[in-house]
């Protein structure tokens, strides 16, 4: 087992930003496809990505893929994978399943089937007809798609947006994938100021500072593969060892976030808190029309409500005619708003200069992109 393909699951819209982080952690051979990024790695590699992927769901071990049409398929196929080289004889190894577009659409049965082919395999290798299921947990899915069976171990565990430093949430939380994916694809840098004028719990400005101090958003907890004997705790001690040298918390940081309810204030600042941040992060209480980000060629990033949210589209209308008021008043800095408004561009009072598709949860969004002029060369602002 020396090389391994490996799958990133993405939320929808994200695969091509999933594939940038890959890439620049530097894994070379990295395919792209819907809701998911596959790349090749070591065990090492399990361990790696899951600390340090910020917009991806989850780290998948693909076992295997074939055709399945009938269930005697499907048993063939499962059995044939090397379950055993992964799962240890007292392994916990539920199966989860889907099915789309294909002859064997009963998931429970295909998650039956798929739980028999596997004992079988272990019962040849390990000489027992009994597994006690009380080790290390093997989260196994059986995907079905026009006739073909994907089997895939989950590394991970809860979803990668679970970072450990978010306890409470205000109301329609930004999930922390999302928010860290708007921050990449603002291409903001810590030289450059960032503000939020609807910071809710603190999603946005958290994992900015978590970008700005090199910080692996994977640090704060565990997954399901911590515990499994095939990787080991040494791949996974080194794999933090390395991630804990690589954080940057000497660079300074101007990062701000505002809201006009003070209850999430005091959530924003309890995760920051959390996350190890203080003074570097500044919240306050404050409307966003009273707003005015200090600094030059910042970047403000936001998730504003809408009707959904406010239950009154008219107040999301002036929300975002409040929000273009404020960007009136900053000529250098760049603006990105993730909204599922249509009307958006109109009451912002000017048409984006990009705008990019994205699903926060299972609301359809764009991502509003108005980009104002670069910060200028460090050496050129010396002189």
């Amino acid at each position: 087992m020396n090389t391994i393909e490996l799958i990133a699951t993405s939320p929808m819209g994200l695969e091509a930003v999933v594939a940038r982080e890959l890439r620049e952690l530097g894994y070379e051979r990295v395919t792209v496809e819907n809701g998911r990024v596959t790349f090749t790695g070591t065990m090492a590699d399990i361990c790696r990505t899951n600390l340090w992927l910020r917009t991806a769901d989850r780290i998948l071990v693909k076992m295997g893929e074939f055709e399945a049409r009938t269930f005697d398929e499907l048993f063939e196929g499962t059995k044939a994978l090397d379950w055993p080289d992964w799962i240890p004889g007292d392994g916990e190894f539920p199966v989860e399943g889907r099915s789309h577009k294909s002859q064997l659409s009963s998931v429970p049965a295909c998650q039956g089937i798929v739980k028999k082919a596997i004992v079988e395999k272990m019962k040849q290798t390990y000489g027992t007809e009994w597994f006690p299921e009380d080790g290390p947990r093997y989260v196994i899915e059986v995907a079905l798609l026009n006739d073909r069976a994907l089997l895939t171990l989950d590394t991970t565990g809860p979803s990668l947006h679970k970072r450990g430093y978010r306890k409470l949430v205000t109301e329609a939380p930004l999930k922390e994938t999302m928010a860290a994916a708007m921050i990449l694809l603002s291409r903001w840098g810590p030289h450059r100021p960032l503000y939020d004028p609807f910071c809710g719990s603190g999603t946005i400005p958290v994992e900015a500072a978590m970008i700005g101090w090199n910080i692996a958003p994977g640090m704060r907890r565990t997954f399901n593969s911590d515990a499994w004997p095939v990787i080991g705790g040494e791949a996974w001690d080194n794999a933090r060892e390395e991630a804990f040298d690589a954080v940057r918390d000497d660079a300074p940081l101007e990062i701000a976030g505002s809201d006009i309810d003070p209850k999430a204030i005091e959530v924003a600042e309890a995760s920051a808190k959390k996350a190890g941040f203080g003074k570097e992060i500044r919240f306050k209480t404050l409307a966003v029309a009273k707003t005015k980000p200090e600094g030059e060629y910042g970047c403000l990033i936001t998730n504003p409500p809408y009707g959904e949210r406010l239950g009154d589209s008219r107040e999301a209308e002036k929300t975002v005619r409040e929000l273009g008021f404020t960007a009136s008043l900053l000529p250098s800095w760049s603006f990105f708003a993730l909204s599922p408004a249509k009307s958006f561009e109109h009451y912002f009072g000017r048409p984006a200069d990009k705008k990019r598709k994205l699903f926060n949860g299972r609301i359809e969004c764009q991502l509003y992109q108005y980009l104002g002029p670069l910060p200028p060369h460090p050496a050129k602002r010396n002189e």
